[in-house]
């Protein structure tokens, strides 16, 4: 069995072992010449009992561990390691019975590799989930990739192989060899729990090396914790790692490069928080990150986990909170990985019409099966923990909720009360947020879920999913509509602008203009505009005054701050050049300005979430394409927000006013520092002691032309 390589208990042969006058040490080393083993007596020749490496040794009771001298056939070097069989197992059967109920939720600290001490000596456990293996190995360039090298201890019936290798250097690549016990097909997997991975197209992973970094951004964290983000500036800037920018010769910027160049820009601009596309490892740049293989590794594309922590750190000491793009919907089909990753369907369902994502060519994981949701909790876990993540947007919410997600009639199979609603996959969403919201204070879960599926950002105990927000997927495609149309059709679809206000505060809400309205054909923000050039920056000047000053938190995605003209590209730097043209650096500066005047301003953020917050002055005025609105903090203090969505500039124009005072403009969309036309309201605007619009009094002001003003 063992020269067959389907050794399934590989401590009943090699090792050491009681016998009639003493003990037997059996070793196998088909690499080696002649190896000795250490004895009290010194080192003793152990005897080759079979051509293919079989070492025996027969005498007194031998000390534990035990050392082996051994001979390299090919190169005649001498060397001396331990034997990984003289080794006990380490991995608790309470954890083991923890992860097989689905409860372990720090999983990565069992299985995976890790460096530790057995019996004093120092070396590497691994450990991996393959129930239905009957054999698995550790294969490395350490035992040439032989699957009868290394044979894994089965861990009674928890379908968990460990094996402690004494001496492995950290850094060393590796596998896992499996042998299925129904087919016999061998596979060569990566590890699912690895921390770190060679840098693609290759797959490998690598054993851990002990992280020395030294974290400094205890006060952020100590203030995240009593954050009340509720009623906090939450302003996001989606970016992509490896597209932001790139060196002149096209490589990529490192995980520390990226945080000295990024985070001035962020503070600079008034960001709150950074987004990143997924940085989990992947083995495809255009899959952009949403097609993970490695759910507990930074991408070795920008560096190593300590540079990935250095980022963040940075980022907090800035007072910049760090998001990441998580993505426990789907897995890709790579054979390394995953998928069916021990000759069956194991992650995922064996059934296609729960397993396989038709739209992503992907697999959807088994939400049911303990052992899986452990994996992807431990994964939430794990980011947070060790990385101090702020918070987790968790992609394509709507395909997990769904078993008819884009499938036809006859393509899905219903629960078991015949419904569509995955509720294995509710179940899992649940606890995820309760675990996130339990264990890290002041983090925040985003659910990028498309339907009108209820309580997304309610409590689980009030019968929500408990994230902590929710994107408006609804307010931005009736938006971006709208800013499609030509001004002379607006008038028609008024509605597009107001609806959204008689379901804002049924979640609490973001507001996206993401990286998926920028490619595949939906052309770039700018391009999406109407009108002439002039028009257009115009209306995406006015755009961004609106999702500024709509109620809900805020997340652009990057290139949107300036204008970028084309689509974004993932293999290409954004148009950065473009800032040497005046309309391009005049949406900059707008956005900049919205930002910090958002930020510092507690009537645009206090009441996102809250009625309270937001109240119509006019949402009528169709024919003008004209709304406006006032935004009101805890204190009482408010602005008022008239938005033109024409490109015919209104002189007097009245708006009603919620008190008889003085108004003044400090914001205007088309101000010559941002490109546009300077039509505005210089100076003190009085009330006219008239009632207008059910308010106590109004003002008579001048509208600029596809623009929006802001008074206090």
């Amino acid at each position: 069995m063992l020269l067959a390589a389907r050794l399934h208990a590989p401590g009943s042969y090699l090792g050491i072992h009681s016998v009639p006058g003493g003990e037997l040490v059996r070793v196998f080393q088909p690499y080696m010449s002649r190896v000795w083993l250490q004895t009290s007596s010194g080192f003793q020749v152990m005897e080759c009992t079979h051509d293919a490496g079989i070492f025996e040794w027969k005498g007194e009771a031998v000390t534990r561990p035990y050392l082996l001298r051994l001979e390299h056939a090919e190169t005649g070097v001498i060397e001396e390691r331990y034997d990984p069989y003289a080794f006990p197992v380490q991995i608790s059967g309470h954890d083991l019975y923890l992860f097989n109920e689905g409860r372990l939720l720090q999983a990565y600290h069992m299985l995976g590799t890790h460096q530790v001490k057995n019996q004093g000596v120092t070396g590497t456990r691994f450990a991996v989930w393959a129930p239905n293996a009957e054999r698995v190995s550790v294969v490395g360039d350490f035992n040439h990739w032989d699957g009868r090298v290394c044979p894994m201890m089965a861990r009674d019936h928890s379908g968990v192989w460990e094996l402690f290798i004494p001496d492995l250097p950290g850094g060393t690549l590796y596998k896992y060899e499996i042998r299925n016990h129904s087919t016999g097909e061998i596979l060569l997997k990566t590890d699912p729990y690895a921390t770190r991975y060679e840098l693609r197209p290759n797959n490998a992973a690598l054993t851990p090396v002990e992280s020395r970094y030294e974290w400094q951004d205890n006060d952020w964290m100590v203030q995240r914790a009593g954050w009340d983000w509720l009623h906090a500036p939450v302003n996001i800037y989606e970016l992509h790692v490896g597209s932001w920018k790139r060196h002149p010769d096209g490589s990529f910027y490192s995980y520390q490069e990226l945080a000295d160049h990024l985070i001035p820009y962020l503070q600079e601009m008034g960001y709150s928080h950074v987004e990143l596309l997924p940085i989990s490892e992947h083995p495809l740049d255009e899959s952009w990150g949403y097609q993970v293989t490695g759910y507990f590794a930074a991408t070795s594309r920008y560096g190593n986990p300590e540079a990935f922590m250095y980022f963040v750190d940075k980022c907090h000491q800035a007072g910049i909170g760090v998001i990441l793009d998580w993505v426990p919907a789907h897995f890709p089909q790579d054979s390394f990985s995953l998928a069916r990753f021990d000759g069956t369907a194991l992650y995922e369902h064996e059934d296609p019409r729960l397993g396989y994502h038709q739209d992503w060519g992907t697999y959807i994981f088994n939400y049911g099966r303990s052992e899986v949701k452990s994996f992807l909790l431990s994964s939430a876990h794990y980011w947070l923990s060790v990385f101090h993540i702020d918070g987790l947007r968790v992609d394509a919410v709507a395909s997990m909720l769904y078993l008819d997600y884009s499938r036809k009639e006859g393509e899905w199979l219903p629960n078991r009360f015949g419904g569509r609603e995955n509720l294995d996959a509710i179940d899992f969403l649940r606890e995820l947020n309760t675990m996130v919201h339990g264990e890290f204070s002041g983090a925040l879960t985003f659910a990028e879920e498309s339907t009108s599926w209820p309580a997304v950002s309610r409590p689980t105990y009030l019968g929500g999913l408990g994230f902590s927000m929710k994107w408006n997927m609804g307010w931005m495609n009736d938006t971006l509509n709208y800013m499609q149309l030509d001004p002379i059709h607006r008038h028609y679809h008024h509605n597009e602008l107001t609806f959204n206000q008689l379901y804002a505060y049924t979640e609490n809400f973001i507001l996206p203009l993401s990286h998926d309205e920028v490619v595949h054909g939906k052309k770039s923000l700018l391009d999406k505009m109407s009108g002439d050039v002039w028009q257009m920056f115009a209306n995406l000047r006015l755009l961004f005054t609106y999702q500024m000053t709509c109620p809900g938190k805020k997340i652009n995605f990057m290139g949107n701050e300036f204008a970028q003209g084309r689509e974004w590209r993932v293999n290409h730097e954004l148009d950065w050049y473009l800032l040497e043209r005046d309309p391009h650096r005049g949406i900059q500066m707008l956005l900049r300005n919205l930002n910090h005047l958002y930020l510092d301003t507690p009537a645009l953020h206090e009441l996102d979430f809250f009625t309270e917050g937001f109240s119509w002055i006019d949402c009528h005025d169709s024919e003008q394409s004209v709304i406006s609105y006032q935004r009101r903090a805890r204190d009482g203090s408010f602005m008022l927000v008239i938005l033109n969505f024409t490109p015919v500039p209104r002189t007097g124009y009245r708006v009603g006013v919620p008190e008889s005072r003085t108004y003044q403009e400090v914001f205007n969309s088309d101000s010559t520092y941002y490109g546009g036309s300077n039509i505005g309201n210089p100076g003190d605007i009085v009330p006219t002691g008239q009632q207008w619009s059910g308010q106590v009094d109004s003002i008579i002001i001048t509208l600029p032309p596809l623009a929006g003003i802001i008074l206090i």
